[in-house]
């Protein structure tokens, strides 16, 4: 492969790896905002279950995040999908809010079973959502 081929797709890459590091700020603000406790100061404290929930809400985020990339046919697609996935990683913290009415209080509490149970149904959904994403 010559390196002209290879050259050809970085303005791709550095737009497509760009817009998904924006989508990711923008997905972790919202996310931040909607929860009722504050995850990066508890995470700074050592709470565990508020280090579980948010990197399984990151982590679901980004696979259907990577999913959008992969199967988008442009940028402005990617975009889309990507405020799709947006969109699903937030009713999957309302599901849990409303499967452990507790939940905001448990996060702050250090309750590690609520935490994890957050951060899986986050990466569950989000591997839902990624294969969705796929055609």
């Amino acid at each position: 492969m010559s390196e002209q081929l290879l050259l050809r797709g970085l303005p791709a890459f550095f737009s497509h790896f760009g817009a998904a590091i924006i989508l990711l700020a923008i997905f972790m603000a919202i996310y931040i905002r909607i929860t009722p406790y504050r995850e990066i100061a508890l995470i700074r404290t050592g709470n565990v279950a508020a280090a579980a929930s948010l990197s399984g809400a990151v982590l679901g985020y980004c696979i259907a995040l990577a999913s959008a990339i992969s199967n988008s046919v442009n940028l402005v697609d990617m975009l889309c999908w990507g405020a799709v996935a947006l969109v699903v990683q937030l009713i999957a913290f309302s599901l849990c809010r409303m499967m452990l009415p507790g939940l905001s209080s448990d996060i702050p509490d250090n309750k590690v079973a609520s935490g994890v149970f957050l951060g899986a149904m986050s990466v569950g959904l989000g591997l839902l959502n990624a294969a969705c994403l796929t055609y």
